[in-house]
């Protein structure tokens, strides 16, 4: 039960930036993307650059900030899975990519635009 809880809730949220990430004119191309190098939470397109963004929830700061929770291991795990979408949809390697994290907290949404490069 608490699990399906958490994955509504993690529904919602996604869905908030969504709406967020429309409004500041993005255009979205993928939610939820996965392969088997990873998964990222949002693919979208603003202007020429193709966005990795990462999806980050925390109901209080008990356990830190939300965009603390996206460490080395994780964006490792996102560039592979950007890597591999860039691959897959035939896009070159000078592709204008960005990596951005929406660290959500209750009522507040803090978006963080080249939150971190690629990792390998």
């Amino acid at each position: 039960m608490q699990q399906r809880n958490k994955r509504k809730l993690g529904a919602e949220v996604e869905q908030l930036v969504k709406d967020y990430l429309t409004c500041h004119n993005y255009t979205i191309l993928e939610m939820n993307y996965r392969c088997r190098q990873g998964e990222v939470d949002i693919i979208a397109k603003e202007e020429e650059y193709y966005v990795f963004i990462e999806v980050k929830y925390r109901s209080s700061s008990k356990y830190g900030s939300p965009q603390e929770a996206v460490g080395i291991a994780k964006q490792k795990r996102i560039s592979h899975a950007a890597l591999y979408y860039m691959y897959s949809h035939g896009l070159p390697d000078t592709t204008p990519v960005r990596f951005d994290v929406a660290a959500v907290t209750p009522g507040r949404i803090h978006y963080i635009t080249n939150a971190f490069s690629f990792v390998y």
